[in-house]
């Protein structure tokens, strides 16, 4: 096992990716890195990280900031609660923990949206903790190099290749160890094709020697979809005044704001037909901006867009929050909707 480190850490002193939060000692932007790298891949969130520093660039400044500032700077990433959960924690650190970020894995892990992988993560980077973080990554090597032939998705699959990291990592350093074992899924030990006849670790890996690297790692995902059909209502008067809500239910995009929405069953609705049960008296025929889709990881969203001028936005007031269109780039929205806007001005 010492011989599969000493070849990991070096490779890794050869090929490490640059990155703007590498050889980072912070945990607060250790922290930030890895909330980012949850669900978005590296070259998404490299200059996400790089705006979110900028605005926010110490623990207490995000902790000072509304919710709304925060989600604006977060806005076109996806999976909102990350960027809500990284605010209630800022918020949680400086009110019991005197603005100092937790260094021990337990009070790490306590944090809102910091899950067992992000928590060793920023223990074994920032603090040098002896912690594995096993990420797709690296679950990916272990069980390509082990022969490990159970169900990654299974509890007790993670648990084993976490045994085995922590037997690994024992006497050198965890953050570079896993780091290491992280850059080498990500850039070399990859899902498809994977760079095996280069690779330092080709004689004693069991998936090259038995030709198994498109069998390994198994995955067995069942993941029922779900599909959404949504009609978003842009409202705009003679002021150029509109309406936004801000969604407030557990649901995806939480707090962000939206134009009037109305969610349907299928992808059937009729503009005409709603107005007219609302009685919404309109100055012009309703326009049909645009239709687009979103997926997400359980379902699909079907969002259409419709542009209806009518007299007085306070027709329309019980709806949401009036604004004016030159004013909605201060609010966060949903990237689809966001896109929309900016088109329109």
């Amino acid at each position: 096992m010492s011989n599969f480190v000493n070849l990991l850490l070096q490779w890794f002193e050869e090929n490490q990716r640059s990155l703007p939060w590498r050889n980072e000692t912070s945990p607060y932007k250790i922290w930030i890195s890895e909330v980012i790298l949850q669900q978005t891949r590296v070259n998404q969130g490299w200059n996400y990280y790089l705006d979110f520093i900028n605005h926010f660039p110490t623990l207490t400044a995000l902790a000072s900031a509304s919710e709304d500032e925060v989600l604006k700077v977060w806005q076109g990433l996806g999976y909102y609660s990350r960027a809500r959960h990284l605010h209630q924690a800022a918020q949680h650190i400086v009110k019991d923990h005197n603005g100092v970020f937790p260094n021990s894995y337990t009070e790490i892990r306590k944090l809102k949206g910091v899950g067992d992988y992000t928590a060793a993560a920023i223990a074994s980077i920032a603090f040098q903790l002896p912690y594995p973080a096993v990420d797709g990554n690296v679950l990916r090597v272990i069980c390509r190099y082990f022969g490990i032939f159970e169900d990654v998705m299974l509890t007790s699959t993670k648990n084993r290749v976490k045994e085995i990291c922590q037997k690994l990592m024992k006497n050198h350093s965890p953050g570079d160890f896993n780091q290491a074992l992280m850059d080498f899924g990500a850039t070399h030990c990859t899902p498809a094709n994977p760079a095996c006849e280069t690779c330092q670790f080709n004689q004693k890996c069991y998936a090259f020697i038995h030709e198994q690297t498109k069998i390994l790692p198994i995955k067995i995902k069942k993941i029922k979809m779900k599909n959404r059909y949504f009609h978003f209502i842009f409202f705009v008067d003679k002021a150029h005044q509109t309406i936004i809500q801000q969604r407030k239910e557990s649901d995806i995009w939480k707090n962000l704001y939206q134009f009037p929405l109305v969610e349907t069953s299928s992808v059937k609705f009729s503009i005409a037909n709603y107005l007219k049960t609302k009685g919404i008296a309109i100055t012009s025929p309703p326009v049909r901006l645009k239709e687009v889709h979103q997926q997400l990881s359980h379902q699909t969203i079907f969002a259409t867009f419709y542009l209806v001028p009518i007299e007085n936005i306070e027709v329309v007031a019980n709806e949401g929050k009036i604004t004016t269109v030159e004013e909605l780039t201060n609010f966060p929205f949903p990237k689809m909707i966001a896109e929309i806007i900016t088109v329109y001005d």
